[in-house]
């Protein structure tokens, strides 16, 4: 028999009630009860940050989190940055500054800035190397990532 708690949670603004195994990481929640498949899971240690999603704001590692430990909790996953058809500030300044190249890590890097930038609206370049220190890509040189990231500052400063 499979051990299952339910839980109630807030996904991307949509409320959740139901069971969930008490196994499953929150990413596996995400992905295999909700069919949110843009949390991506790739080294499932918290070490490549692909999985990066907010709960209550802040930037977690989806894979390090259990299913059941989301109970009460709002979650933002990369479905839910968008605002209808608007892209987020974040998303829009990865699309312009070519921030992305095959995009498995994309989701992560996304959510772990915006979670950045709202705490540190101004940042350096240093600062937000560090803030993305945790988020690892395999296709890019960062360099359009860190330019993604000043350009969506500079935006979000604006509003």
């Amino acid at each position: 028999m499979v051990d299952q708690r339910n839980i109630d949670v807030n996904v991307n603004g949509k409320s959740y009630s139901g069971a969930v195994e008490t196994r499953f990481s929150l990413a596996d929640f995400l992905r295999e009860n909700l069919g949110l498949t843009g949390t991506h899971l790739g080294c499932e240690h918290g070490v490549c940050g692909a999985c990066t999603v907010l709960v209550d704001g802040e930037a977690i590692r989806a894979c390090l989190m259990l299913g059941v430990q989301a109970n009460g909790k709002h979650i933002t996953t990369i479905e839910g940055l968008a605002d209808g058809n608007n892209l987020h500030p974040v998303q829009e300044a990865f699309w312009k500054n070519h921030g992305l190249q095959c995009g498995y890590c994309t989701p992560g890097f996304l959510t772990t800035l915006v979670a950045f930038l709202r705490e540190n609206p101004d940042p350096n370049e240093e600062e937000i190397r560090e803030a993305i220190s945790g988020n690892i890509c395999r296709c890019t040189g960062y360099q359009n990532i860190v330019a993604a990231a000043k350009a969506a500052a500079e935006v979000l400063r604006a509003k």
